[in-house]
């Protein structure tokens, strides 16, 4: 009985470290794109005009003003996934048991929203569509991308408690997984510095996330 006493809090207080390294690695991801969202819409700016042309390999080869329609995309598809990930943790304060997964999803929301804001802004300066609010949202996105369906929300926002935390967990662990597989398609095919620094950034924040909340749930 003593040993699996002792297993069992070595299990919570990984799981606890684990979390607290992924809570800090989102944080440090959010505070260098408040920066970013500051510098970042000018240097893409700079040399478009605002125009629709996407970079070609003559284009301007600094990091910063060059762009192409991988860029666009990836803009275009994180925008709406990283706005269904802030609606998800806005409701964790009410619903959640867990003070762990509380501080998880402040994170998630403090880490997305200044990425939103800094993807919106590349977008406009690059005279490129922002996708509307509710665009390629939970029903026309058929879940896609590790997106959750209208049904998968409607029954996250019933839940409370034991069962809201499950389902949270599972339901962004698979949302990471596709933020993460978006922005590995950014790195490899993009060609805005910023851009593929921020992929970077959530490749390494929500994989850390994706492995705590695994362990969270006993599967790690």
């Amino acid at each position: 009985m003593s040993s699996r006493k002792t297993r069992m809090s070595f299990r919570k207080s990984s799981t606890r470290t684990r979390l607290r390294r992924a809570v800090a690695v989102a944080a440090a991801g959010a505070a260098a794109f408040v920066l970013a969202a500051c510098g970042g819409s000018e240097d893409a700016s700079a040399g478009h005009g605002g125009g629709h042309t996407a970079a070609s390999p003559s284009a301007p080869q600094d990091g910063k003003s060059t762009f192409n329609a991988a860029d666009v995309a990836f803009a275009q598809g994180m925008i709406p996934h990283h706005r269904q990930a802030v609606e998800m943790a806005e409701l964790a304060p009410e619903r959640a048991r867990s003070a762990e997964l509380k501080r998880l999803a402040e994170e998630i929301k403090k880490a997305q929203d200044p990425e939103i804001k800094t993807l919106t802004g590349w977008l406009t300066s690059w005279g490129e569509d922002v996708p509307a609010e509710g665009d390629a949202g939970h029903g026309s996105h058929g879940g896609g991308g590790g997106m959750m369906t209208a049904e998968e929300m409607a029954d996250l926002e019933k839940a409370s408690g034991e069962a809201f935390d499950t389902a949270f967990m599972e339901l962004m662990i698979k949302h990471h997984e596709g933020a993460v597989a978006m922005a590995k398609t950014e790195q490899a095919e993009g060609a805005h510095g910023p851009a593929k620094k921020m992929a970077g950034a959530i490749i390494t924040s929500q994989s850390e996330e994706i492995d705590a909340m695994n362990e969270m749930l006993g599967k790690s």
